[in-house]
Formats: C-alpha cells, structure tokens, sequence
C-alpha cells in the first residue's frame, strides 16, 4: 500500500524506530500525527519533519495505553488531515528482569504492548471496513517470536503483540484492512538499553543477549525496512534475517531449542 497522500499515527514516534519511521513516512508523501508519552520529544519530531516538509507533521502527547487518549489522538488527526490511514502502533516498555514482578508492572506492560493495540483497532477497524481500506502496523518484538532472556513481561507482552497482528490479519485481511507486524533483534534505541540500566543480572543478560544475537541496527535502517514491506504489504517484517532462522529451528525441534537457550542464558549470567 503506498503511503504518499494518506495519513498516519505513529505511536512511541518521539525517538527511535517511531521517530524514524515518521521521518520517513513524511519523506514519501504521508501526513504524520506523532504521539508519544512526552510531548516535548513528540513536539521536536514534528517539528523536524515540519521543516523539510512543511505542514506534514502534527504532535499530540498522549499515553495511548488509554482509550480516551487514543480517541483523543484519532480525532486530532481527522481534524488536521481529514482521516487516518495508517496506524504505527510502535510505542512499547521493556518490563522487569525476573519472576518477582508486581502485578502492576505486569499490568502495565500488557496495557503498554497490547491492550494499547487492541484499544487502537476496535477505534479504527469498523471505519476502515467501511472504506474498504485501512491499515495497522505492530512492532512487536523477535522476543514475540522466539523469547526474551531476563524479562518474562517483555517476552509474554510481546508474544501476545504478534498473536493479536495475526488475529487481526486473518479475521478482516479479506475486506481491506491490511496488517504488518515487525519484530527486530537488537536496534539503538533507549528501550534496547533499558535491561543494561537496571542492575538486575537478568537485566544485563537481557541486554547483552539482543546485542551478541546479531547486528544491531540504526532506527533509520528499521524505518526504512518498514516502509519498504508496507508499501509490499508484508505481513511479517524482520529486519535481522537471522530471526527466520532462528524461528525455523525452534520449531522443528522445541526441546532443543529450549536447551541451548538455557545454555545461552548461563553464559550470559556468568558474565553479567
């Protein structure tokens, strides 16, 4: 679906993958509200994008875990580019290291990595079957596909991202609404340093596990990856192509999988 001449939401957009992917929606022609938690970053993006691109960039800051504050950035966008196209639900938070974890940072990120999501379609997806035409980006997580040593809410928050991408893909991608759901290893942004920060072993391990797994990416190489699958309408979208095969091994032998996991996680916590 190309994106020039529609409009789009990018949630999480003040830094980052979603920063970088409103730059580059704007690039090719798309109108962006950017929404983040803190306004101010929200405010810089857009203003970024304002200067190379005049009038293309609108910000909102909002936490869009919330419904009424999901509603609040919709109608934002229908009132300044007259309708939403395309929904980047990109904001998202690491979570705790270990088991010892509070039931309201398990709320929190369920609320953060998929409620905020599924809050987001049921707003969109009636209007956009009535057009016949809309669409919704997840960024999930290789940890949706594969797991995330140290942090149980990241891994499991993350793995229900996908399974919702899915459900939404099978249940009305035969009456226009297109889904793509992009699920990158190791890319420079704060959230792939949080666990370093934390000074939870775990939380160490978890960092260095993205960051030894593979090649870790610039935001801007992630956005472009993204709108190159968008405008392909591809569903599954990994940046790091050794995800694939690390998924192909998982599952043709689970078991297996799960022992040299352990064996992976040890090493890194004999070094954290």
């Amino acid at each position: 679906m190309k994106v020039a001449g529609k409009v789009a939401i990018v949630t999480g957009g003040g830094g980052g993958i979603g920063g970088a992917i409103a730059e580059r929606l704007a690039e090719q022609g798309a109108r962006v509200l950017v929404a983040d938690l803190d306004p101010n970053a929200a405010a810089a993006v857009a203003d970024g994008i304002n200067q190379r691109h005049p009038a293309a960039a609108v910000a909102e800051g909002a936490d869009v875990a919330d419904s009424g504050q999901i509603r609040r950035i919709i109608e934002r966008a229908e009132t300044a580019f007259g309708s939403v196209d395309f929904y980047f639900a990109n904001a998202g938070i690491a979570g705790a290291p270990g088991l010892a974890v509070g039931d309201a940072d398990w709320d929190r990120a369920f609320d953060v990595n998929v409620r905020a999501h599924i809050r987001a379609a049921q707003q969109l997806v009636p209007g956009w079957i009535e057009r016949g035409e809309g669409y919704f980006v997840t960024t999930a997580s290789a940890a949706g596909l594969l797991t995330q040593i140290g942090s149980a809410t990241y891994s499991v928050t993350k793995h229900a991202a996908v399974a919702f991408a899915e459900w939404l893909s099978v249940t009305y991608g035969d009456r226009g609404i297109r889904v793509s759901c992009l699920c990158p290893m190791g890319v420079e942004t704060k959230l792939m340093r949080a666990g370093e920060d934390s000074g939870d072993p775990l939380g160490v391990a978890a960092t260095r596990a993205t960051i030894s797994a593979g090649d870790v990416l610039q935001a801007e190489a992630v956005a472009d990856i993204v709108l190159d699958a968008v405008d392909r309408e591809t569903f599954l979208i990994l940046p790091h192509e050794r995800v694939l095969t690390m998924y192909r091994q998982k599952g043709s032998d689970y078991d297996r999988w799960l022992r040299g996991m352990r064996r992976y996680q040890s090493s890194l916590l004999d070094h954290a």
